[in-house]
């Protein structure tokens, strides 16, 4: 089963969310906020150069994937942790302060999407010369719920290195989505 759909989907719904950023000038007197844009930025362009090439709209290349994997990785978990210090919350930045009272949650899901980025970083690693059926979700995988804020109970249980690379970007997606719905703001 290709889910391109999904993948584009979820592609455009995250870079949506990352273009609805203040100005420029008003992020570039913040430097951590500038920082954690720049961050969100390359993310977003690493995930949309994968769904492309499980989509078949970007032609697939084993060194190109591993690069953007490696760039989730880099920039997921711990990373990510660390780009909303206390006191960076709220305007200019898109984040909204509401992550400092459930600090916790949010740790918790930038943990898991890094985690999840780890394990396709893995597989980029030895990502073979064409995507075969085993890089792809197939058929049988749920679809709803990557998310710790998502709908299936034991979703952060399942161990990442077991699923295909297709699957686990889409599950990256669906936290990414998680995330921002409940702790970004738009920016007018």
């Amino acid at each position: 089963m290709r889910s391109g759909v999904g993948h584009a989907a979820a592609v455009l719904a995250l870079a949506g969310l990352l273009t609805a950023t203040p100005s420029q000038t008003a992020v570039a007197g913040d430097p951590v906020v500038a920082a954690r844009r720049a961050s969100m930025k390359e993310m977003a362009a690493a995930a949309k150069a994968i769904a492309e090439m499980f989509d078949g709209k970007r032609a697939y290349d084993p060194a190109a994937f591993k690069a953007a994997a490696n760039a989730l990785s880099a920039r997921t978990g711990p990373a990510l942790i660390a780009e909303f210090p206390v006191g960076t919350l709220g305007a200019p930045s898109g984040a909204k302060p509401e992550i400092d009272q459930a600090r916790p949650e949010f740790e918790a899901l930038a943990s898991h999407i890094g985690r999840l980025a780890e394990a396709l970083a893995a597989k980029a690693e030895e990502a073979p010369a064409a995507i075969g059926d085993d890089m792809r979700m197939g058929t049988g995988l749920p679809m709803d719920g990557g998310s710790l804020l998502g709908k299936r109970p034991n979703a952060a249980a399942a161990d990442p290195a077991r699923m295909p690379a297709e699957h686990l970007l889409h599950l990256i997606l669906q936290d990414c989505a998680s995330c921002h719905s409940k702790f970004r703001q738009r920016q007018q």
